[in-house]
């Protein structure tokens, strides 16, 4: 459901079929890590995804871009940890973060009230001339994760 919804979100926002896909794989990536990290591979715990379309201004003091917000109640993240492993080492697994600052142009964590949030930003390269924003399009889409239960 969340990858099919940010492929509909990347094509209203007209991004590139490339950055599209590198959208959608950084949140699948974030997602999957917050599973395996914060909830310790646990299945059927809450995570919430916000997507927001981003529009610029005249000014171009604000870019045009789509805004994905993660936010869970699993363990907090360790910062130290949230570097990634070593490029240079070889081995599976360990490229997540590594994938997803490489692909999105902001990647900010914080923890508060409680709750992991990790923040995710991608601008959008002008392809098409800038649309009118309407009121509706500027509401945030928010997608409660319960997931079942694998038993």
């Amino acid at each position: 459901m969340v990858r099919a919804t940010l492929q509909c979100a990347t094509e209203v926002a007209h991004f590139h079929e490339a950055d599209s896909r590198a959208i959608v794989r950084s949140v699948d990536e974030a997602l999957a890590n917050v599973i395996r990290h914060a909830y310790k591979g646990q299945n059927g715990l809450p995570i919430e995804v916000t997507c927001r379309r981003l529009f610029s201004d005249p000014q171009k003091t604000n870019l045009s871009g789509l805004e994905i917000v993660l936010s869970d109640s699993g363990a907090p993240a360790d910062p130290k940890k949230l570097c990634g492993r070593p490029l240079d080492e070889i081995r599976p697994g360990g490229l997540g973060l590594h994938f997803i600052k490489q692909s999105m142009d902001v990647v900010e964590f914080r923890r508060e009230n409680g709750k992991n949030l990790l923040r995710m930003v991608k601008y959008l390269v002008p392809s098409k001339p800038e649309e009118k924003k309407s009121e509706k399009e500027n509401r945030p889409c928010r997608l409660p994760l319960d997931l079942p239960k694998e038993g």
